[in-house]
């Protein structure tokens, strides 16, 4: 099992704003930007009125299950988290249950809960898949007391999202509404059960939108509110004063591991997209590019004589994958997506990610100065070994060639090969075998290793076995590391 943390703002200062601010007429006014003439009470009887449509639609999931065994192993979180200097090791826990953060324990049977809401009246069920992971069994408690057996339908960890099921019909339940319509400063209600105390209701706007990089997840694209969110929460509804959801609560950032201000929710397209292909077929497949992607900053702008930062930089071109049979080459600037511009790398992923397989795509590319417009049809994205991405992803890994630069800075000798590990991503094998960022790899499975297309070559080569042997030096030391790709 799991947890999750983040947080908001003081609850006096929340208290403080919905004094002073009169709302608008529910959430119009923000979108007209017209001055709102309601009064407290008026926005009052409008949060009530969400809370009595939603509220029945909302449950207290518990869960009884094996607690993960790689969090019993130690802080998940302590590598490669941009905010973890600023936040500490409190940073991201999980929402509910586990032992003690940090605490290596002996796994056991326990006891663990979350939240999750209702999305068709025959008992369909979105929560987190942390919520559920591991479990031997889910009940779920309605709004009304009835305590009832639930099934997981599927889950899909790399956003988060889970579907449950119970039996029965009828049920209350809540629509979804379009996230990417809500603005920053639109007021938003979180419904959950924080430490156990069922439906229960707060209130906070948004915060911001499009949150990435917080290693969280592997697909990211998080709405952040200042709703007070608390261990217990995870997988209950963020919704906007209409009584639609816009958002499933998911983390908090937080020193104690209670609420300090900033929580983060999956946007509700993001999370419908999932749940339809989880209910149809029990599982999610995603459209594949096959290109590894590096920000475009200013040295880079300078480099490749750009006018301004944009897009992202192909570092990489998997053999034989739809960018490489598309005629996609290392060093291309991905300018635009179907008319879209390209404003982070992870936005860019997250697009083609939930797109279906073999969707045609237009790429607006500047390819040395030249703007090329090139068709892509995609392909699909697996979880097998069957490239050194998919590798990676399971790893937990980065990767990149050993430039001058590079070597200089880790301190590497003139002419030394090998890829080095650029990121880590919290959690994940890598992370628990004891891997960091800046170790260099020399070989896989006593294959050598000098550069990116030998260790995709490698990669390649490991007909689907569960085991990675890397070879990695880190300094002057060199170790062999086994890592079992699940």
């Amino acid at each position: 099992m799991s947890k999750r943390f983040l947080s908001r703002f003081p609850l006096i200062a929340c208290c403080a704003i919905m004094a002073a601010t009169p709302l608008s007429q529910l959430s119009a006014a923000s979108k007209d930007d017209h001055t709102c003439n309601c009064s407290p009470s008026q926005t009052s009887k409008g949060f009530s009125a969400v809370a009595k449509t939603a509220t029945p639609a909302v449950v207290f999931i518990k869960v009884q299950g094996t607690p993960d065994t790689q969090e019993a192993q130690g802080n998940p979180f302590q590598f490669q988290n941009p905010l973890f200097e600023q936040f500490g090791e409190d940073f991201l826990k999980r929402f509910f249950g586990g032992s003690t953060f940090g605490q290596p324990q002996k796994p056991a049977p326990q006891l663990s809960q979350g939240s999750g809401f209702f999305v068709s009246p025959d008992g369909y069920i979105m929560t987190n898949a942390h919520v559920v992971k591991g479990a031997d069994k889910i009940t779920v408690v309605l709004n009304d007391g009835r305590e009832l057996d639930a099934t997981l339908i599927g889950e899909d960890p790399h956003t988060d999202i889970a579907i449950i099921k119970t039996e029965g019909t009828e049920f209350s339940f809540v629509n979804f509404g379009n996230s990417d319509a809500m603005d920053i400063g639109e007021w938003v209600i979180a419904i959950g059960s924080p430490f156990q105390l069922e439906a229960s209701l707060t209130v906070g706007v948004v915060s911001a939108k499009g949150r990435q990089n917080l290693r969280i997840t592997d697909l990211e694209d998080f709405i952040q509110t200042d709703a007070a969110i608390n261990p217990g929460n995870s997988g209950g509804p963020l919704l906007n004063l209409d009584g639609e959801v816009i958002g499933i609560n998911t983390a908090i950032v937080s020193r104690t591991g209670g609420y300090m201000g900033i929580g983060f929710a999956i946007p509700s397209n993001m999370a419908k997209n999932i749940m339809d292909q989880l209910i149809d077929k029990g599982a999610v497949t995603r459209g594949f590019l096959g290109v590894s992607l590096q920000p475009v900053d200013k040295d880079i702008a300078d480099a490749f004589n750009l006018p301004k930062p944009e897009g992202a930089l192909i570092s990489e071109v998997v053999k034989d994958s739809p960018a490489d049979k598309a005629g996609l080459k290392q060093g291309d600037i991905i300018l635009e997506c179907n008319k879209t511009p390209v404003k982070s790398l992870q936005s860019f992923r997250n697009e083609v990610s939930l797109m279906n397989p073999g969707a045609d795509i237009s790429l607006k590319l500047n390819r040395k100065g030249e703007i090329v417009n090139l068709p892509v049809t995609l392909g699909t994205a697996t979880n097998t070994l069957a490239s050194a991405n998919g590798v990676m992803q399971q790893l937990g890994m980065e990767i990149d060639n050993l430039t001058m630069d590079l070597s200089k800075q880790l301190g590497y000798t003139k002419g030394e090969d090998g890829v080095v590990i650029t990121k880590i991503k919290p959690g994940s094998p890598a992370a628990l075998a004891g891997i960091r960022p800046g170790f260099l790899i020399q070989a896989i499975n006593h294959k050598k290793v000098a550069n990116l297309d030998d260790f995709n070559e490698a990669i390649n080569d490991l007909d689907n076995k569960n085991r990675v042997l890397m070879l990695v030096r880190q300094g002057n030391m060199t170790r062999f590391y086994s890592i079992k790709v699940e």
